[in-house]
């Protein structure tokens, strides 16, 4: 695939990877938040942005199939249950989607991958994250924030002792490791959160993975990064809402039902 020229608004699709038989939370793809699937929320916002040509659902499962469909989405195939294990990387989702969609004559440029663990996302975080990447000369765009978790204080087991996880010797004016330095006085570290990425298509087939080489950060702000992926994150995500610190995407059709 050619890389797209930068002056292209679109020819790109949005990929919404929803597999099922996840273990941190029991059918998290649609488990209901707010009354509604929490896939429900990254489709109305990929949709309500109008920055794709069509929302692509890859998943494994005829019900979430349906759900998706329901919500607006487009699911033409399911994916193979080899691609939906545990540990299967994203670019296996990605390249079977790109080469089922070309057997359709849907060849895209540029794909963007918005997983359903980011609700609070906004059509208008995609805007702003696609008019970022289409400015630059990147291979991709990933959302990132600062990371509160500093690498620096973390540790991994050596046999019966502790060793740094990240070595990058002293500093500061008492010369002391870093995993000893007050958070200020360490090396400012952004972490990926699941928000959004937008890659040109050509790295997947010429580089074998979804990033490329040449990445751009895309700050999210606010609400539009948190991650529900564990039963703690639903339980603050249904607090966010109840005291109005996060808000979800509006959606106008009435809940799913079987």
């Amino acid at each position: 695939m050619k890389k797209m020229s930068k002056k292209i608004r679109k020819n790109i699709v949005a990929l919404i990877p929803a597999r099922s038989g996840s273990k941190r939370i029991k059918n998290k793809n649609i488990k209901l938040l707010n009354g509604h699937p929490l896939i429900a929320y990254t489709i109305q916002s990929a949709i309500n942005s109008e920055v794709f040509d069509e929302v692509i659902v890859s998943t494994d499962s005829k019900d979430i199939k349906k759900i998706s469909e329901y919500y607006g989405a487009y699911v033409p195939f399911l994916r193979p249950s080899i691609y939906a294990t545990d540990t299967s990387p994203d670019i296996e989702f990605v390249k079977h989607a790109l080469e089922e969609l070309s057997k359709l004559n849907k060849n895209y440029s540029q794909f963007s991958i918005l997983r359903p663990t980011s609700p609070f996302r906004k059509a208008r975080t995609i805007k702003r994250a696609f008019k970022l990447f289409s400015n630059s000369e990147s291979d991709s765009l990933r959302a990132v924030e600062k990371c509160l978790q500093h690498p620096c204080k973390m540790w991994t087991l050596d046999g019966e002792f502790i060793k740094p996880f990240v070595d990058l010797g002293f500093s500061g004016p008492h010369n002391q490791p870093l995993h000893s330095s007050q958070y200020p006085s360490l090396p400012e570290v952004l972490v990926q959160n699941a928000s959004l990425e937008i890659a040109n298509s050509n790295v997947i087939f010429e580089q074998n993975n979804i990033s490329g080489s040449k990445i751009i950060p895309f700050f999210t702000k606010d609400d539009e990064g948190i991650d529900v992926n564990v039963e703690e994150d639903w339980i603050k995500a249904e607090i966010y809402l109840k005291s109005e610190k996060a808000t979800l995407p509006k959606i106008f059709k009435k809940p799913f039902k079987n």
